[in-house]
């Protein structure tokens, strides 16, 4: 709506009336404003507490390698949780990110091993792009399988992405064989497949190469939601998926697409994380799921879809990633760590459903305002 368009609303000149306890309308707009703002940036709120208090409690928290390290790792989860943003918008679930982030590892660490050619006893080395783009494709396959199975079969996401996340685990470890993938990572310089550390673990202008890829599959997701048909397609879809399909919206791309979407960001932290830690091992990537999935949720995104955001989702991560890194410098047992996490998730979580209760009793009392109003000036 723009302002030569909106509605004028008549300024009050007279005295505002007071409410039932004495307080004047403005005064209780102005907390409602207030109490508004403060839950629906909770998650910027929680973020600027946690920081707030372990910089108290530690003073190597702020320190700028630390803060490097937190971001590095915030990328990781980030990234994942951007692709979970748009499963959850659908109303949908990927539980198979994290086995997708430790199979796509094992696929570059076989690809720099060499691929036996058949029929012969030749073995073929990749160039690192072909690597990295080989190695995304993979998790790219993952999620179209995620999103072929749920959109043309029916299937709960819940079912098929918990198979797919066996299968993919089970995967990583037939490719593995038992065994880390280290020293091949870093090519040979004969066969020309070198610089892939010197790239992907390389930290331009002193931030992670992570954290850049965060920052543009950020602003590219932002873009998506808000510029994009597909955008307006997947709120519509999330939010009354019948609705949607009879207005025309291709439902059943929408659905397929968002997971592919999903296994490419999870392929992305795969080539990412080898990178990191410079190997690949079979548990990489346990437990990504759960994380992105509570970073979406504490950003302000309904799991029952139609509702969230990309700030909010990276607001989310950062909250994680800053929480969990503060509780290890203040040296809080691993143990209660997940405690405190989960209980935050939880509190995430409440505080949402709690603000939907709010919103429909407020809609319900104003609809029942009106009518009365209507009815008296009927009479």
């Amino acid at each position: 709506m723009t302002a030569t368009d909106a509605p004028t609303t008549p300024t009050p000149t007279g005295p505002v009336p007071a409410g039932p306890d004495g307080t004047s309308l403005a005064t209780r707009l102005r907390s409602l404003n207030v109490g508004s703002v403060l839950v629906e940036g909770r998650a910027l709120v929680a973020l600027v507490l946690i920081i707030a208090v372990f910089a108290v409690l530690s003073d190597n928290y702020l320190d700028p390698g630390n803060l490097v390290t937190i971001t590095k790792q915030v990328a990781f989860n980030a990234i994942i949780a951007l692709g979970m943003l748009m499963v959850i918008l659908n109303g949908g679930i990927d539980l198979s990110v994290g086995s997708t982030v430790g199979l796509t590892g094992a696929v570059a660490g076989n690809l720099f091993r060499g691929i036996d050619m058949p029929l012969t006893q030749a073995i073929m080395f990749p160039k690192v792009w072909v690597i990295v783009v080989l190695s995304v494709a993979v998790g790219a396959l993952v999620g179209y399988l995620n999103g072929l199975l749920i959109s043309r079969l029916r299937l709960a996401p819940f079912i098929v992405t918990l198979g797919m996340l066996y299968v993919g685990r089970g995967l990583t470890e037939v490719l593995l064989d038992g065994q880390n993938i280290t020293n091949e990572l870093r090519g040979q310089e004969g066969l020309g497949n070198t610089g892939f550390f010197e790239v992907f673990a390389s930290r331009p202008l002193g931030l992670p190469i992570s954290a850049w890829v965060m920052v543009a599959l950020a602003v590219l997701a932002s873009i998506l939601l808000v510029r994009s048909p597909f955008g307006r397609w997947l709120y519509a879809s999330g939010s009354n998926e019948r609705a949607a399909e009879l207005s025309g919206v291709p439902v059943t791309q929408v659905k397929t697409r968002i997971y592919v979407i999903a296994g490419v960001c999870a392929g992305i932290v795969g080539v990412l994380q080898i990178a990191n830690i410079s190997s690949a091992t079979a548990d990489l990537g346990q437990f990504y799921e759960l994380n992105a999935i509570a970073a979406v949720v504490i950003g302000g995104a309904a799991l029952s879809g139609g509702r969230g955001t990309v700030k909010g989702t990276i607001i989310g991560a950062f909250v994680i990633g800053f929480l969990a890194n503060g509780l290890v410098i203040v040296g809080v047992s691993p143990f209660w760590q997940q405690v405190i996490t989960g209980a935050v998730i939880i509190l995430a979580v409440a505080v949402d459903q709690i603000q939907q209760i709010a919103q429909r009793r407020g809609a319900a009392k104003r609809a029942v305002a009106e009518a009365r109003t209507a009815a008296a000036g009927a009479a």
